[in-house]
């Protein structure tokens, strides 16, 4: 078919409203499969919000579902590297994960443009 005809109009992407629909469906599926976490597991949204703030400018406003999107992701992004420390604490029989262990987990994980940043912090925390 060619660009812009009829069956392409009603999506963002190109697609028809039909296949949008499915593909919600579909979705919501996933979804539903996907065990909930407990809203206790997760940060506090007022933190993750005082956060949001302040790399925004004053007068944006930030959706509900936004902040708890974020809050999501930095509860996954936080058991990741934690679950990357604790193996590295189970193979050396070590029960306390410490900041070398949260550094060489990320390290470990490919987030190596934060590790330098995370030796000084933990360094001048050592000192204090």
């Amino acid at each position: 078919m060619e660009e812009g005809s009829s069956s392409s109009q009603g999506s963002p992407v190109g697609g028809s409203a039909e296949q949008d629909d499915t593909d919600r469906s579909g979705a919501r599926e996933l979804l539903q499969n996907v065990p909930a976490r407990e809203p206790e597991m997760f940060l506090p949204i007022a933190n993750i919000s005082r956060i949001m703030r302040r790399i925004l400018p004053a007068n944006a406003k930030v959706a509900k579902e936004a902040k708890e999107c974020v809050q999501e992701c930095v509860t996954e992004f936080i058991s990741f590297i934690t679950s990357e420390a604790s193996d590295r604490c189970l193979e050396e029989k070590r029960k306390t994960i410490n900041g070398d262990d949260v550094i060489g987990a990320m390290t470990t994980l490919g987030f190596d443009n934060y590790v330098e940043l995370l030796k000084v912090y933990l360094q001048r925390y050592r000192e204090v």
